[in-house]
């Protein structure tokens, strides 16, 4: 029983991670970041 449950909570935390990403806005933006938004060492 513990097992399947143990399954079944990381399958639903990976769902939950995929499609978090895929509703990003920047997902399939190619344009450059412009250079206020790079960081410098």
């Amino acid at each position: 029983m513990i097992d399947n449950f143990a399954i079944a909570i990381t399958h639903g935390l990976m769902m939950l991670a995929i499609f978090l990403l895929l509703r990003r806005r920047d997902l399939d933006d190619e344009r450059p970041e412009p250079p206020s938004k790079i960081k410098r060492r």
